[in-house]
């Protein structure tokens, strides 16, 4: 095994160098404190490894994007949004049987219990569906409290089962349910003789004097987009719910952190600040060349959004797949977004301009996301509990991996202080 030397004060300290199955390496410094009395400082953790996993591998430099092994674009071609959260949770890709049993769970626990409609009845009609969705969740804990850690303690399979089904399941009801309260509609039930992404929609969109439109484009569209957020490694909402997992609270509640995560603005609502931006440039009658110039002055408060990534400096492999088909669905449909038109103005832009390409600054998963799901019928404050509904295989598979971990200990960050030193009360 490789070793990398330290010399600290005079004295010279190794430590483990471990590869990764693609090649990665990482100085294994576990031991650091107890051997120097040091600690790194590193902020914003962009150089340190919070864990080893087998879930998801990213290679930011290629534009590689892989689930348990597989390309996340052959998955989005030949995959379904549960199949892909059964590979993702589970490890493997599952049989025809496996995939009937996962499939009936998720059905059997697709509905909310009644009383759970009593929070919705006391929230109020401007609430955003991320308070919504993270209160609900969380509630979850609440409804089914004899399902918490300690039955995975005993390696109880068929309880990790059921909280995985109601979490993926209930999760599309809450958040269709939500989307109701806001316009002051009925609310639509599941139908066991739908599957997951047309459950979704028809929930979202029937109504007692209108029914939803059977769409089968729509459907595979959805499948597409929820896959392609199913996971994406230790980004800021898995790290939440990963540390807060690691006190052995439940996972309902360790998921909630992460969906609170998920709402700001630098994380899942980003493919918001996308579709405002490009309805300002098209409500102003802006041209692209300035909106670009004026992105580059450090003097200016504008931000472009949509580009660049802390994990890739190449293309993001979803953007890519999503530009293809948003596209396709709106030729099919013989629809003309001039926000499309416009997107893929500025992305032309931004690939020729020197500025942009010097900072590695590419078209990200959320330029292209935001578009898609406006053609999809999905309001804009709806989009980051689309982006939820989606990463939740992947919060579950991060967790389940988490505290099968051993030895199991609870996240404890260090700091550097730089505070008063000691001083009297008086």
């Amino acid at each position: 095994m490789a070793k990398a030397k330290l010399i600290l004060e005079n004295n010279e300290y190794e430590f483990p160098v471990m590869e990764g199955t693609e090649g990665e390496k990482a100085i294994d410094i576990n031991d650091l404190y107890s051997r120097t009395g040091h600690i790194t400082l590193d902020n914003g953790f962009q150089n340190t490894g919070s864990c080893a996993s087998a879930i998801t591998f990213i290679d930011g430099d290629k534009g590689i994007l892989r689930y348990r092994g597989i390309d996340v674009a052959e998955l989005a071609e030949k995959s379904s949004f549960i199949e892909t959260a059964y590979l993702i949770i589970y490890g493997k890709l599952p049989s025809v049987e496996e995939r009937r049993t996962f499939s009936t769970l998720l059905t059997e626990n697709s509905m909310l219990h009644e009383d759970m409609i009593q929070y919705f009845v006391g929230m109020p009609p401007n609430a955003h569906p991320m308070a919504i969705l993270s209160t609900m969740v969380n509630a979850l804990a609440i409804f089914y409290p004899h399902s918490f850690d300690e039955d995975f303690e005993e390696g109880d399979v068929s309880a990790f089962n059921l909280i995985v089904a109601r979490l993926i399941s209930k999760i599309r009801t809450i958040a269709a349910f939500s989307y109701k309260k806001s316009i002051g509609e009925p609310y639509v039930y599941p139908r066991p003789d739908l599957k997951y992404c047309m459950n979704f929609l028809n929930m979202m969109f029937s109504s007692p004097v209108k029914p939803y439109e059977f769409d089968d484009e729509a459907e595979k569209i959805l499948n597409m987009l929820l896959i392609l957020h199913a996971d994406h490694e230790q980004n800021c909402s898995t790290s939440t719910v990963r540390l807060v997992g690691s006190s052995k609270v439940n996972l309902y509640s360790s998921v909630c952190a992460g969906i609170c995560a998920l709402w700001g603005p630098l994380h899942g609502g980003a493919n918001q600040e996308v579709i405002e931006m490009l309805e300002g440039i098209h409500k102003q009658g802006l041209k692209v060349g300035d909106i670009i110039e004026k992105s580059k002055k450090k003097e200016s408060n504008f931000r472009l959004h949509g580009f660049g990534h802390r994990v890739y400096k190449n293309f993001d492999p979803r953007a890519i797949i999503l530009k293809r088909v948003g596209r396709e669905f709106l030729e099919k449909r013989n629809i003309t977004d001039p926000l499309l038109n416009i997107a893929l103005e500025l992305e032309d832009a931004v690939l020729k301009d020197d500025y942009f390409i010097e900072r590695k600054l590419y078209p990200n998963v959320d330029f292209y996301s935001g578009i898609i799901y406006r053609e999809l019928g999905i309001p804009v404050d709806m989009f980051t509990v689309m982006f939820a509904i989606g990463r939740m295989p992947g919060w579950i598979a991060q967790w389940k991996e988490m505290h099968d971990t051993k030895p199991f200990k609870i996240g404890r960050p260090r700091q550097l202080y730089v505070g008063p030193t000691r001083k009297s009360y008086s």
